[in-house]
């Protein structure tokens, strides 16, 4: 297994070993013991949640805030352009991102902290998604920074997804900082 930090070394690319044959492949795809000493809080594991996207579809930015939660995302079939944007008001990367495609090819996974929006566009005809995630969905504490601030430049493959109405009523960077709901503890 190998891991690899991002430019923004907070979030993880994990590159499992897959053993692969004439009966097709196997990989492990969670060891408390092996992510654990890279920072990953595997004890708050709490919830595994799965969405199937179809092509063309951008889902995100989203984070929560308070009771924000880290996930662990894996493409159990498809292929994703899958983005982290740090938003942890002071943090030397701020509004910065990192981005990896993730696929049922490459069995990558990212390991996305507290402190980070996430999303992803579906490069594939469609893609269903797998997130492991330390700290409970809490509704409420819901915020979704917009996919394209232009502070941010993420370079997206494509600048005419399928958005959610929801997806499409972000926030710009500058407007959650106003709002404070970029203030993270621990």
């Amino acid at each position: 297994m190998k891991f690899e930090r991002l430019a923004i070394p907070d979030v993880i690319l994990i590159q499992p070993d897959v053993y692969s044959d004439s009966r097709g492949y196997f990989f492990e795809g969670f060891r408390d013991t092996r992510y654990e000493p890279l920072g990953v809080p595997c004890d708050r594991f709490c919830q595994d949640s799965v969405s199937y996207s179809h092509g063309g579809v951008l889902r995100g930015l989203h984070f929560q805030n308070p009771n924000s939660q880290g996930k662990l995302i894996h493409a159990l079939d498809g292929e994703i352009f899958d983005v982290a944007v740090d938003i942890r008001e002071g943090s030397p990367t701020f509004g910065k991102y990192v981005s990896a495609n993730l696929s049922s090819e490459n069995h990558h996974q990212l390991w996305i902290p507290n402190g980070f929006a996430h999303g992803f566009y579906v490069l594939s005809q469609s893609a269903t998604v797998h997130y492991k995630v330390a700290g409970s969905y809490s509704p409420q504490d819901e915020h979704c920074l917009i996919w394209n601030d232009s502070k941010l430049n993420i370079q997206w493959p494509s600048f005419d997804p399928h958005l959610s109405e929801k997806d499409k009523q972000g926030l710009a960077l500058d407007d959650l900082l106003q709002r404070g709901v970029l203030r993270f503890e621990g």
